[in-house]
C-alpha cells in the first residue's frame, strides 16, 4: 500500500502553538446570516448550517489552503497503490459530547447508513464505494468498486460529518429529537439556541486535541438586517462578520477601522464559482455565437473592481483557480465589444430580448445584473432585468423559465465532486437549481468527465482536466463570471481564526483571542 505521510507530525504542530496560558479562554461572537434551519450536520448541509455546526461534528480529515489532507478523527491514513483501498486509523481517546467513546463503528454507521440515506451529495461519491468495514476499533477501511481520485477529499466535515451511532442507529433520523441538541465530538458543545437572538456554544473539555479549544465559548449572533450586522461590529458587538454579512460597499469602510483586519483565505475547498446560466433550449441564448458574444461584451474586470470591491478573481472557465486540475490553457474572453458584435451579426441576432434574472442575495447582485445589462445593451443585446425574491428565483431556475440567470455553486476541492454536475447531460432534470440548469449537452464530454473521475495517478487527471476545460470554455453553456472570496473581516486580536480550506466553518477550533 501507499501510505500518505500526514501523520502525527502534523498533530505534533497543532499542539505546539504559541498561546500562552493567559491567552487563553475568552468568549468569541460571530454573525451568523441567515439563521440556520437546523444544527443536525448530516440532515442539513447549507451555509449557516456548515458554519455554526462545523465546530459541533468532524470528519476524519481537514484540508489545508493547498487542499491537502490533514489528521482530524483519523491520525493517519493509506492508500492502495490500485487506488481501491482506503484504510484509516484513527485517534484514541476520543469521546463524543454525551460522554460515550467515539470508534469505528461510528464512522461505518455514519457513511454506510446514516448519511447514504440523508446526503445526496455524498451519496454520489459513496456510489463508489463497495464496502466499509471495521476491523478494529480504531480502524476503519473502505474499499471501491473502481478508482475514483477525488475520494480522498470526501472527508471534510461538511461532505461527511461522522454523527454518534448509539443516538441514531434504528431511528428515525429526521425525526430524532437529539436533532435539536446535536452531539459530535468536535471542539466545542451544543450549549443554547435563542431563536432569532443566538447559537450558544461551550468549550469541549475533553476534546481529544491537547490544549485545543483555547476558547472559552462561542456566540452566533443572529442580525437579520445587513446595515445593522455592520453597525454591531462597529459598536464591538460583534469581533467576526463571516464572508457575505455585509453588503460589499461597506467592507472598505469596516476594514479602515482601527484594529480591524480583512481575509480572503479559507475558501479554497468550497471555491464558491459565480456564473450566469445560459438557457442552452431555446431563444437566443440557445446559439453558441451568442453566448461567445456574452462573454466578450462583459468587461469582467470592472464588474470586480467596482461591484465587488476588488474582491474575487474573473473566471477562466467552470473549474476554479484554486481546485484541484484547474487550467487556464483555454479560450480568455477579454472584454472586446468589436468581438461581440462581430458574432451577433454571424448568427443574425435581430434584437430580440433576453432577460437577466439576479440572484436575490443583496443589492451587490442587482448592481451585478445592471452592470451586465448595460455591457450587453453596448454590444446591441436588447437585456431586461427580471428581478424577484428567493423562493421567485427557485422556481423559475428549477423550471427553466430564464434566459440568463445569476447563481453560485461550491466546488468541493475537486471537479468530480462539485464542478462536472453543473454540465453533464443525466444531471438535466427538473426541480433543482443545483445541477446542469442550462441544460448543456455534449455527450463525448459527458464520456471524458466520467473518465477523468476514475483515473487512478493524478497526473492522468490533471491532463483529462484539461482537455476537459479547453473544450467546454469554447462552448460556452454558461457565462464563467468571478470565483468570488467573500471577504472575512474581524478584530486583529483573533488569531489563528482561519487556518483550514474551509475557514470559519472550523475556525474556532484554533482560534484565541490576544489579550
Amino acid at each position: 500500500m501507499k501510505y500518505l505521510k500526514v501523520t502525527t507530525f502534523l498533530i505534533a504542530a497543532a499542539l505546539a502553538s504559541p498561546v500562552a496560558a493567559q491567552e487563553a479562554g475568552g468568549r468569541l461572537d460571530i454573525v451568523v446570516q441567515p439563521e440556520p434551519p437546523g444544527l443536525m450536520l448530516g440532515l442539513v448541509q447549507n451555509g449557516p448550517t456548515q458554519l455554526v455546526a462545523g465546530d459541533i461534528y468532524e470528519s476524519l480529515l481537514r484540508y489545508d489552503s493547498e487542499l491537502t489532507p490533514m489528521p482530524s478523527l483519523a491520525k493517519s491514513w493509506e492508500i492502495s497503490d490500485d487506488g481501491l483501498t482506503y484504510t484509516f486509523k484513527l485517534n484514541e481517546g476520543v469521546k463524543w459530547h454525551d460522554g460515550e467513546d467515539f470508534t469505528a463503528d461510528d464512522v461505518v454507521f455514519s457513511a454506510d447508513v446514516f448519511l447514504r440515506e440523508t446526503h445526496a451529495r455524498l451519496r454520489a461519491s459513496l456510489a463508489y464505494v463497495k464496502s466499509i468495514t471495521a476491523p478494529d476499533p480504531m480502524t476503519v477501511v473502505f474499499k471501491l468498486k473502481e478508482p475514483f481520485g477525488p475520494f480522498i477529499n470526501a472527508f471534510e466535515n461538511g461532505t461527511m460529518p461522522i454523527v454518534p451511532k448509539h443516538i441514531y442507529e434504528g431511528t428515525d433520523f429526521a425525526n430524532n429529537p437529539a436533532n435539536a441538541t446535536p452531539i459530535g465530538t468536535g471542539p466545542f458543545k451544543f450549549k443554547e439556541w435563542v431563536k432569532g437572538s443566538h447559537i450558544h456554544l461551550v468549550k469541549n473539555e475533553d476534546y481529544y486535541v491537547d490544549g485545543l479549544p483555547y476558547l472559552d465559548e462561542v456566540f452566533y449572533r443572529v442580525i437579520p438586517d445587513a446595515a445593522a450586522r455592520a453597525v454591531a461590529f462597529e459598536t464591538g458587538e460583534v469581533d467576526v462578520l463571516p464572508g457575505g454579512s455585509v453588503e460589499n460597499w461597506d467592507i472598505p469602510r469596516l476594514a479602515e477601522m482601527d484594529g480591524v483586519c480583512v481575509t480572503e483565505k479559507g475558501w479554497e475547498f468550497l471555491a464558491p464559482l459565480a456564473w450566469m446560466w445560459l438557457n442552452n433550449r431555446e431563444g437566443p441564448t440557445a446559439n453558441e455565437k451568442f453566448r461567445q458574444a456574452v462573454m466578450y461584451a462583459m468587461d469582467r474586470e470592472f464588474m470586480r473592481d467596482v461591484v465587488w470591491n476588488g474582491f474575487g478573481k474573473v473566471a477562466t472557465g467552470p473549474i476554479a483557480s484554486s481546485t484541484n486540475f484547474y487550467s487556464d490553457d483555454v479560450t480568455i474572453y477579454d472584454h472586446n465589444p468589436d468581438k461581440a458584435k462581430e458574432l451577433l451579426a454571424e448568427m443574425g441576432y435581430d434584437g430580440e430580448p433576453v432577460s437577466i434574472l439576479p440572484l436575490p442575495y443583496g443589492e451587490t447582485w442587482q448592481r451585478w445584473a445592471e452592470a451586465v445589462r448595460q455591457n450587453l445593451s453596448e454590444v446591441g443585446i436588447n437585456a431586461e432585468i427580471d428581478s424577484s425574491d428567493v423562493a421567485g428565483w427557485n422556481e423559475k431556475t428549477s423550471q427553466w423559465d430564464y434566459d440568463m440567470a445569476f447563481t453560485y455553486l461550491y466546488q468541493y476541492g475537486d471537479p468530480a465532486l462539485g464542478v462536472s454536475r453543473n454540465y453533464t447531460a443525466d444531471r438535466i432534470k427538473k426541480g433543482s437549481p443545483w445541477n446542469n440548469v442550462e441544460g448543456y449537452e455534449n455527450l463525448a464530454l459527458d464520456e471524458k468527465w466520467a473518465a477523468a473521475a476514475t483515473m487512478v495517478t493524478p497526473e492522468e487527471r490533471e491532463a483529462a482536466y484539461a482537455e476537459i476545460q479547453k473544450e467546454i470554455v469554447d462552448d460556452v453553456p454558461v457565462a464563467w463570471m468571478q470565483e468570488l472570496t467573500f471577504p472575512t473581516i474581524y478584530r486583529c486580536n483573533v488569531n489563528d481564526l482561519v487556518t483550514t480550506a474551509i475557514g470559519i466553518n472550523d475556525g474556532p477550533r484554533n482560534a484565541w483571542i490576544k489579550k
